[in-house]
């Protein structure tokens, strides 16, 4: 991806845009707490899927111009610099990595690689470049599909199950660093539910394989050649890698392409509040809602500022992270039961779910 493209995912230290990562089980004796002797056969069997992305993106001259250089500021040459381009369109090439999974050209990578593309190119693996139209995208969860035609069928992989990962389990990381065209490397998981600070959705898997730059969409496959996660975020005070990556989980992946490709956007629920950890000196076990929008859901249904929800449906809540992705995975015009304390008192409250607004936070 492009260094502009980069600094807009910047997160501190953490740069999102990572590898793919593809581990298997080529050789008989491999599990996945032992490495097998060699990769090869995984890799093989899985590399012909993985694809490099190149993008276009038009940034304005209003965009060229917010990086107007600090020692020009203030100085005659500023308004040299602005009169220059004012009016420029300019045309920066990005790259990143994605994997195909449906023989159709269907392929999926991160939202940040394609979302802002004029016009994007994948390269496959024997070298084929062809142009890639966007089914959907979901910047909540840095998840896009693409689609090419290619005339015939392409290799495709499946879907592992993320939640059968633990930490210290072998993956290999394939992909596109610094636009070097398909490369590997192998680690294991180190951690599990990571929250970087990323979004609403953070349910990072921790990884240590080597993964830079330019891998961004790509795979994390387990032992048997199946994508458990999407490579989207590095820890990098140098902008390569420390050895310290973050891959979307599978579980919440195929739900979002299954989505994405059915009806080209994700649907989420509503509240309209905003929320924070319960602050009742540790005697109550709840969320808090701040703030209640006057026009939102739960405004019309009776909800108030200083509510303490515990429960939504029955399921016990008790982190302002857990309440908004409870409501998110809500169908919107679903009816979700609300438990709450008042003032002491505990009721219930019906709530007509909405439609989550761009931005929003609950």
């Amino acid at each position: 991806m492009s260094a502009a493209a980069m600094s807009r995912r910047t997160l501190g230290a953490l740069v999102l845009g990572l590898s793919l990562a593809a581990c298997s089980s080529g050789t008989p004796t491999a599990s996945a707490g032992t490495a097998p002797a060699t990769f090869a056969p995984l890799v093989k069997k899985v590399l012909p899927s993985v694809v490099n992305i190149a993008v276009t993106e038009v940034v304005s001259g209003n965009d060229v111009m917010a990086d107007l250089p600090p020692e020009l500021r203030g100085t005659p040459f500023e308004r040299q610099f602005r009169d220059r381009f004012r009016d420029r369109r300019e045309q920066i090439l990005g790259a990143g990595s994605g994997f195909v999974i449906d023989p159709s050209g269907v392929i999926v990578t991160n939202n940040h690689v394609v979302g802002h593309a004029a016009k994007i190119v994948v390269s496959l693996s024997d070298g084929t470049e062809l142009p890639a139209t966007v089914i959907g995208t979901d910047s909540l969860t840095d998840i896009a599909v693409i689609k090419v035609n290619a005339g015939h069928t392409l290799p495709a992989v499946s879907w592992g199950d993320s939640r059968a990962v633990e930490v210290g389990d072998w993956i290999l990381a394939a992909g596109n660093p610094f636009g070097l065209g398909g490369s590997v490397t192998v680690g294991i998981v180190s951690a599990r539910g990571r929250d970087i600070g990323a979004g609403p959705f953070d349910d990072f898997l921790q990884l240590d394989a080597p993964i830079n730059p330019g891998n961004s969409g790509g795979p994390t496959f387990n032992l048997d050649g199946q994508v458990v996660g999407v490579n989207t975020a590095i820890v990098s005070p140098t902008g390569g890698s420390v050895g310290i990556g973050f891959a979307i989980p599978s579980q919440i992946v195929e739900g979002i392409v299954a989505d994405l490709r059915s009806k080209g956007h994700i649907d989420r629920g509503w509240l309209g509040v905003s929320v924070s950890e319960s602050d009742a000196a540790g005697k109550v076990s709840g969320v808090t809602i701040a703030g209640v929008d006057r026009q939102g859901p739960a405004a019309r249904a009776g909800v108030r500022a200083g509510d303490i929800v515990t429960a939504v449906n029955g399921d016990h809540v008790d982190t302002a992270r857990g309440l908004i992705r409870a409501v998110a995975a809500t169908q919107p015009g679903t009816v979700v039961h609300l438990s709450l304390l008042r003032a002491g008192r505990a009721f219930d409250v019906s709530v007509t779910v909405g439609h989550r607004p761009a931005d929003s936070a609950g």
